[in-house]
């Protein structure tokens, strides 16, 4: 990977956890908490899930807790969400964009240094989707809340298993730079195209009454004719 890459990525990467510490902060301000609970949401949301990735890798200390950057950015996404109110219609754009990138690149990163620790591609693109989605589910956790993860439209988990898939067939190839490009340009694009055209999974399907009863007969049915 190329010098400029690296930079490219680096600025995309810590803009995320910046974005996510944002977002950490704007749940913290719905609940009415205090400084303290914008800078625990704020590094839950932003440094979250790369901690759990580092944590199950077992290969020293989680790169959040000894790159500074990773924790001043978040710091700074809390105290920016402390000091102002982002409610304008442009601003949640803004900061859905920037989430939509780092969703792509956290999940290339992850996938990334899960086949650099030796691990098949299945659970490399595992860790990639715990990277890209994790920060995000331990905050809804910790405030009491459904991870938004498990529905909405914006796909997010979709989109991280499309990008750990691509940078994991890239990686394979001996392409990492194309991989990290692709996956964060393919990820972003489908979250956005999620939220514009509100694209959801399927759901479970809705069973009326009389299909229950009718399900619930069958093995009575099954009975009789044996008998017979």
């Amino acid at each position: 990977m190329s010098f400029e890459a690296d930079v490219v990525f680096d600025v995309v990467d810590l803009l995320g956890v910046l974005t996510n510490g944002i977002l950490g902060g704007v749940v913290a301000r719905q609940l009415r908490m205090d400084l303290v609970g914008f800078t625990v949401l704020a590094i839950l949301s932003g440094l979250g899930g790369g901690i759990l990735r580092d944590t199950l890798l077992q290969q020293g200390f989680p790169v959040a807790l000894t790159n500074p950057a990773y924790l001043t950015s978040s710091l700074v996404g809390a105290v920016l969400a402390y000091l102002m109110v982002f409610g304008s219609t442009w601003t949640f754009r803004a900061l859905f964009l920037a989430d939509c990138l780092s969703v792509g690149c956290w999940a290339a990163t992850g996938t990334v240094k899960a086949l650099g620790a030796g691990l098949a591609w299945p659970p490399a693109i595992l860790l990639g989707v715990v990277t890209a989605v994790g920060g995000g589910m331990i905050r809804d956790v910790a405030v009491g809340r459904l991870p938004a993860i498990f529905g909405g439209n914006t796909l997010y988990a979709t989109s991280a298993l499309i990008a750990s898939a691509l940078m994991a067939l890239f990686a394979g190839l001996g392409h990492p730079t194309w991989g990290m490009a692709g996956a964060i340009v393919v990820s972003a694009a489908v979250s956005i195209s999620a939220r514009r055209f509100g694209w959801r999974l399927p759901g479970p399907a809705n069973l009326s009454p009389s299909t229950l009863r009718k399900l619930r007969r069958r093995p009575r049915q099954g009975r009789h004719a044996r008998r017979r």
